[in-house]
């Protein structure tokens, strides 16, 4: 056995682990990197790309069938579902250079294509390799949760991981879940042709501000999707192309294939953890705000930390870890600027509190705006007017932000900067958008907080009389 000694040892080549891998060895530090599976992780191979990728696809076919308005006759898509996941193959396959082992040992990186598992608090063994480093990055993802479900276990059925090798479209996709992710495959796929139910337990979009979900979920349900709210899978049966689901209340939903969205777990099970004296909680991995687990030569970042499961937290640690294990620095992991994104169209995104959460926050002290799609030019220029953009807002800075509608994704990002840096609103209706687009929203429910304040205020009006008065 190999006995290799390193500054830093990173489990895990998805998004999070890699970017610790970058930093750190072009900063100079000796590193190792192990990947027991595919470089790139869950989020190039069976995640935000191939989903995104194919969403484009269901995208096109829709436009083609919904052009009329804009003056283009209508047409019926000719979907190719096999062609639509060479696609979606083709775009991994482009961005999959970005990952590869032999960019990173480009960068002075040690690659080792073995899972890792501690014997001791500062050592791991993986395949024939034994590494002792002075600290060690957990960054090994989460996978799709299969819930306990009777008879899940005798019927075929897909995750967000199988999904991509299936090649034939479904005739009806039953999807177990009405999160992000089985909301977004809902729309691709009704889209491409395939009927589709989704069974969900509680509330569908159930994390978001049901205000902003229910633009989402009303526009879902047009389009064909059947949405089952309160409908808890008790049982599953059949066999492939006639799958039946019954939920809790009786009632039975069939279709052809089944999708199970249910949620994620961290992979941490193969890691040996309690060899090295690290705690695990019920989502993940016990850390500090520095992110550090109960064995302080450990990190845990990403959905190995059982926080917030998304691609752009895991690159957000890989920076509060590098300022910590590689210069000695404090740095403390944050959650309030962190937005995240539900890709249907429209899209739905958030950052920092919803109303909700803000109300029993704050009380009194908060203040709501909000300012609507159908008033802004770029927006009815291309019938895009279906949503919102919602803020909340505390002694005159945000503190949350909602939005669903055309590119909440994109505007989303001024709120986060906005609350990473404790911006006023002063501050933000400073900004000039170019006209027309629709990041004009973010000015305009600025502009909405100022109303009061300047146009309905009887003291302004006084004041700006008596200047009139005295103006040459």
């Amino acid at each position: 056995m190999e006995t290799i000694k390193t500054d830093l040892l990173i489990i895990g080549a998805g998004s999070g682990g890699l970017s610790v891998a970058a930093g750190a060895s072009q900063m100079g530090a000796d590193v190792v990197l192990l990947e027991g599976h595919k470089m790139g992780g869950d989020c190039l191979n069976y995640g935000c790309v191939p989903s995104k990728a194919l969403i484009a696809s269901a995208k096109s076919a829709y436009a083609m069938s919904h052009a009329a308005p804009l003056g283009v006759g209508n047409e019926s898509p000719q979907v190719d579902y096999a062609a639509a996941k060479d696609h979606v193959a083709d775009v991994i396959a482009q961005i999959e250079p970005m990952d590869s082992q032999d960019r990173f040992e480009g960068f002075g990186v040690r690659v080792i294509r073995e899972f890792g598992r501690f014997v001791s608090d500062d050592t791991v063994e993986a395949g024939a390799h034994r590494i002792t480093a002075r600290r060690i990055i957990i960054a090994t993802g989460s996978s799709p949760f299969v819930p306990p479900i009777p008879g899940l276990d005798t019927v075929p059925y897909l995750t967000n991981e199988s999904l991509w090798e299936l090649r034939e479209r479904p005739e009806h996709l039953l999807v177990i879940g009405g999160g992000p992710i089985g909301m977004e495959m809902a729309q691709a796929h009704v889209r491409l042709g395939s009927r589709v139910t989704v069974i969900e337990g509680a509330k569908a979009l159930g994390k978001d501000d049901p205000e902003m979900a229910e633009v989402v979920l009303e526009k879902l349900r047009e389009e064909g999707i059947e949405i089952a709210e309160e409908a808890l899978a008790k049982e599953i049966r059949g066999e492939a192309g006639a799958i039946e689901v019954e939920v809790e209340d009786g009632r039975v939903f069939r279709g052809s294939h089944v999708l199970v969205a249910v949620g994620r777990k961290a992979n941490t099970d193969k890691l040996d953890l309690d060899k090295a004296g690290i705690k695990t909680t019920r989502t993940g991995i016990e850390v500090d705000a520095s992110l550090k687990t109960t064995n302080k030569k450990v990190y845990a970042i990403g959905d190995a930390a059982g926080g917030l499961q998304f691609t752009h937290v895991a690159g957000y640690h890989a920076g509060v870890v590098i300022r910590s294990a590689l210069f000695g620095l404090p740095a403390k992991a944050k959650t309030s600027h962190i937005p995240w994104a539900t890709y249907t169209q429209p899209e739905l995104a958030q950052v920092g509190l919803t109303e909700a959460q803000a109300r029993k926050e704050h009380g009194i002290n908060l203040e709501v705006h909000r300012f609507p799609y159908h008033h802004n030019d770029r927006a009815i220029a291309e019938r895009k007017t279906r949503g919102l953009i919602k803020i909340m807002v505390v002694k005159g800075k945000p503190v949350g932000a909602s939005i669903a509608g055309h590119q909440a994704g994109e505007l989303i990002s001024m709120w986060s900067l906005a609350i990473a840096n404790g911006l006023k609103m002063s501050q933000i209706s400073g900004m000039v958008a170019p006209y027309p687009t629709i990041s004009e929203l973010n000015k305009r429910v600025a502009g909405a907080y100022f109303t009061p304040r300047l146009f309905e205020n009887d003291r302004v009006k006084k004041v700006v009389r008596f200047v009139q008065r005295w103006l040459p």
